[in-house]
């Protein structure tokens, strides 16, 4: 079942690049939330992806949104890269594929790898309403940034 704005976003519980317990409907209320799905750590579009998020992450702070970068890595490995790339956000791991897919981001097979998460990104409100939702089929397609702040504008 595909999911449409004005759906509540659906409840997932993993970890954290870190190994910290997450699950959404905790942090759901306290601000707005972007969930930013990419396929794999260490490949370059995602490294482009994951920068513009650190370079421009103060952007989301002043829109009171907290953003969350989610792939199907390790979260071992995730935390190679955060350190590697002084990435200021967390990333969390969907390494059992089951969080792309409740929110209809997965691919059959990229590359041979089966489950790979498609490059999306979402926008939870504080209500836990999906407020945006983008799924690019070309995992060499970046999301576009000032859409997602300007939708974040527009929530408040």
């Amino acid at each position: 079942m595909a999911l449409n704005t004005g759906d509540k976003a659906p409840d997932f519980t993993t970890k954290t690049h870190n190994m910290d317990d997450f699950n959404l409907d905790a942090v759901i209320g306290k601000s707005n939330i972007v969930l930013l799905f990419f396929p794999l750590v260490n490949t370059k579009v995602c490294h482009n992806e994951l920068c513009v998020l650190r370079d421009t992450h103060k952007d989301y702070e002043e829109l009171n949104a907290q953003v969350y970068a989610i792939s199907v890595d390790s979260p071992f490995a995730q935390k190679l890269w955060v350190e590697k790339e002084n990435y200021n956000f967390t990333m969390l791991t969907d390494f059992n594929k089951e969080i792309s897919a409740k929110y209809g981001c997965q691919y059959n097979s990229l590359a041979g790898l089966k489950g790979v998460a498609k490059r999306s990104a979402f926008i939870i409100d504080k209500e836990g309403i999906l407020r945006y939702i983008w799924i690019s089929d070309d995992a060499g397609v970046l999301p576009n940034f000032e859409e997602i702040k300007s939708t974040l504008e527009k929530i408040g």
